[in-house]
């Protein structure tokens, strides 16, 4: 075994965690290894920073064990873990100077002066501050005041640093320096820093892991490299820069079909004529002349970007975005090759958002060939089909039968947008009612984390009659 092999310092196991009744933390398995820096990566209400709480001790989990150096934790007061945290509005005090800002927590301890001392200006040393002991606070830029709290946080020697969103005030220029910074005082610190972001450049840019979170689920967990380049599903190759998200079929091992067109790729066990998600990242299409490209396009958009151009390419009904060292004309039609390396195959969410549902009829009016299930608390009412009243129906709606009420007035109320994924073509949306997920395409963009109520159209639906009577 390699002595650079780390250690586990942190476990979340089975973590359930409900505020309001809304489950936050669905379960969910972590181990944080020691001396890296661990990035929690999601979009706003995934659950990443209620799981800094909870190892911090802010949040006590519904269920579930917090263990640290394999010792569980749960109930001990923050004060008591040996961990810290800094957070986005760094806590400083404004009367105190930047040493005594520093040696705030040293004090409380009563260590001796000359400790206090001691350990104030090698921590001021390694954030880049010495000489600012007796500088105000209110004197210091905001990446001044960001590596006090730092200094703070990791002056009384915890073993973990938590960060919650700490660049998140900055601007963008300063922000980012201090990622850089912010990697360089970790390894000069040697502790685990454990980071929340919503940012994605912040999350390469500076992690050793990276873990991808999702409403309260843990998505993928892995280095910056293996969340860029291999995504376990569309949500994590979406989230993560930009990529061409298309769909696909499996025609065997090494063998998809993306647009009508079969290209090689590198993946295997995903049987034979299998649906999937193709993931192909715009910086790996190389432009060619249609006649040897895989792929052939239109030219729709161009705009130079610094240090490539970004185009759009329409083939067909379908979008694919491209980055370039160089451009082709608005208009003109370009071929498009891709290595088989780099062509990333992925399950779909289709078959585990099927959009069945297993339903007793309510009532029924055979003159006016309509009939009414309960479901969710809400009457829906399916017109141009009858079964009688008491006929146990098993209804599968597909993805393009789902649609958001213009009015308001929708088949079910209040349905959470979980995520939205450009496919190229349309878009893919998943939607949670109160007892399952939807999937649902739409040709306009929908806002994640919004609640919009949900129409059917039936005449797409297939019915299947489960039993003539209830019972």
């Amino acid at each position: 075994m390699e002595q650079s092999e780390k250690n586990t310092i942190i476990s979340l196991r089975d973590i359930f965690v409900r505020f309001d009744g809304e489950v936050i933390l669905n379960h969910i398995n972590l181990d944080f290894k020691d001396k890296e820096f661990i990035t929690i990566l999601g979009p706003s209400g995934c659950g990443k920073t209620t799981t800094l709480r909870i190892i911090g001790g802010f949040v006590e989990p519904e269920s579930g064990d917090v263990l640290f150096d394999g010792k569980r934790i749960n109930g001990t007061p923050p004060n008591k873990r040996n961990v810290n945290t800094v957070f986005q509005k760094y806590s400083l005090f404004p009367h105190l100077n930047v040493f005594d800002n520093v040696a705030f927590g040293l004090k409380l301890k009563k260590l001796p002066k000359n400790e206090i001392k001691e350990r104030v200006s090698k921590m001021l040393a390694v954030v880049d501050l010495k000489g600012y002991e007796k500088r105000a606070i209110t004197k210091l830029s905001g990446g001044q005041q960001q590596r006090v709290a730092i200094a703070r946080a990791l002056v009384c020697d915890p073993e973990v640093i938590l960060l919650d969103e700490p660049l998140g005030a900055l601007d963008l220029k300063l922000r980012k320096s201090m990622q850089i910074e912010l990697k360089e005082i970790q390894q000069n610190s040697q502790k685990t820093f454990i980071y929340v972001t919503h940012d994605q450049e912040e999350a390469l840019t500076m992690s050793d892991t990276v873990i991808v979170m999702n409403n309260g689920v843990v998505e993928q967990v892995g280095s910056p490299e293996d969340i860029y380049n291999e995504p376990v599903n569309a949500f994590v190759a979406d989230f993560i820069g930009e990529a061409n998200i298309l769909n696909g079929t499996m025609l065997g091992d090494c063998r998809v079909e993306i647009l009508g067109k079969q290209l090689e790729c590198v993946d295997k066990g995903f049987g034979e004529n299998t649906p999937v998600d193709v993931v192909i990242r715009p910086e790996d299409i190389e432009i060619t002349t249609p006649e040897k490209g895989q792929l052939a396009g239109t030219v729709v958009k161009s705009t130079f970007k610094g240090v490539h151009y970004e185009m759009s390419v329409m083939c067909g009904k379908c979008e694919i975005l491209i980055h370039s060292t160089s451009s082709a004309e608005i208009g003109s039609q370009i071929g498009m090759q891709v290595i088989p390396f780099n062509i990333q195959i992925m399950n779909k969410l289709l078959p585990f958002y099927n959009n069945e549902i297993e339903v007793t009829v309510s009532s029924a009016n055979e003159d006016e060939n309509t009939f009414s299930f309960e479901f969710e608390d809400e009457t829906i009412e399916v017109k141009n089909h009858y079964f009688e009243e008491g006929t146990k129906l098993k209804i599968t709606l597909p993805p393009d039968a789902l649609s958001l009420a213009g009015d308001g007035n929708g088949d079910l109320t209040d349905l959470y947008i979980e995520s939205v994924i450009y496919k190229g073509e349309h878009n893919e949306i998943i939607l949670e009612s109160d007892t399952r997920k939807w999937l649902m395409l739409s040709d306009t963009d929908e806002q994640v984390a919004t609640y919009v109520p949900l129409s059917f159209d039936f005449d797409k639906a297939k019915f299947e009659v489960l039993s003539d009577k209830e019972g």
